[in-house]
């Protein structure tokens, strides 16, 4: 979806990318988050030399490259390539993947790291054949339980120079189109909220089905009667609606302002911040209020409530879902200057 084309990639506007996700998320929650961290990798051939990103996705129409956040990682200078070293957890899709990316610290082969030129440490993600990794399963989670987001770890891996990418930064970028003005967390962010909509639509919509019929235990009336629960359906729809709605005109207009600008402005970045954070704790409050009216059949396995209600949970959790957004993006209103590493 956000593949470039060259190498038979779809391209595809942040809108109707947040729309696929959405649409696969009210399916199933973790095939929808490995398909946009996946699709937010693939933006890195816009990094990469021609011959590369044609050897990664151009020959194989099934690659998939994955990554995650890692410590203590390092690659060393060794001739025109590096030797790499590190551990990376939580890579959704991993074990789908084809291609690995490893984010690690560049260092002269003595050990001393190299410096960037805003005067901290040079780091650069470089990429690998998955199946030179070694696998650690640490994904005993409590929802997106299927993406697998496993450790992946490698130790002193020759990889050549030109797998060595800087990620987002303009001056590295080797192919150009109006998709890869936006920062791949733009992207992470707008798909990250598609997920946490897509959740709560179904989650909403199961409850309606079952309010057509359930009757709780000594009610008088099956759900879809009572006054409270056709108030609080009502105002979900409304949260979850107007939610998307925010959401989906801010990547509209971004979108198409930035194709006849040929510009992506930090103001566009805040706003995706704002609306994509929004979309995902109202949709958590929709998928809370479902799972709630739907009583004890909430918690049973195998409905539409108990694996989306921890699978919402999860997504919280991640960083496309923190709070703390509110705050970045509240600054920025107000004169601070901004965290451009969140948006």
């Amino acid at each position: 979806l956000l593949l470039p084309r060259p190498f038979d990639g779809a391209e595809l506007g942040p809108p109707d990318f947040f729309r696929t996700i959405e649409a696969v998320a009210e399916v199933d929650a973790s095939t929808a988050w490995c398909l946009c961290q996946a699709n937010g990798c693939a933006m890195s051939a816009a990094y990469l030399d021609a011959p590369v990103a044609e050897a990664i996705w151009g020959d194989d129409p099934r690659a998939v490259l994955a990554w995650g956040p890692g410590a203590n990682c390092r690659a060393l200078e060794d001739g025109e390539g590096y030797r790499l070293s590190g551990s990376w957890s939580f890579i959704s899709g991993g074990h789908h993947a084809s291609w690995l990316g490893g984010h690690a610290v560049i260092a002269a082969a003595d050990g001393t790291p190299r410096q960037s030129p805003e005067g901290g440490p040079l780091v650069r993600t470089l990429l690998y054949p998955a199946d030179l990794a070694s696998v650690t399963e640490i994904w005993d989670v409590i929802g997106l339980r299927a993406t697998g987001s496993d450790n992946f770890a490698v130790a002193d891996l020759p990889v050549p120079g030109e797998y060595a990418l800087d990620r987002d930064q303009a001056s590295a970028r080797r192919y150009r189109a109006p998709l890869y003005l936006f920062p791949a967390m733009s992207l992470y962010a707008a798909g990250f909220a598609g997920t946490a909509l897509g959740i709560a639509r179904a989650m909403l919509e199961g409850f309606k089905a079952l309010a057509v019929d359930k009757r709780p235990r000594l009610a008088r009336q099956v759900l879809r009667d009572q006054g409270m629960v056709q108030a609080e359906t009502a105002q979900s729809a409304a949260r979850l609606g107007a939610a998307r709605a925010f959401l989906l005109s801010e990547l509209e207009d971004i979108w198409a302002a930035v194709v006849a600008s040929d510009e992506l402005t930090i103001d566009q970045r805040m706003r995706i911040r704002l609306a994509a954070t929004h979309a995902i704790h109202e949709a958590k409050a929709v998928g809370d209020a479902a799972y709630e009216l739907a009583g004890a059949t909430a918690i049973f396995a195998g409905n539409a409530f108990e694996r989306r209600f921890r699978d919402m949970h999860t997504v919280v959790q991640q960083l496309q879902g923190r709070r703390g957004h509110y705050q970045t993006v509240g600054a920025y209103l107000l004169g601070q200057p901004p965290d451009l590493s969140v948006i």
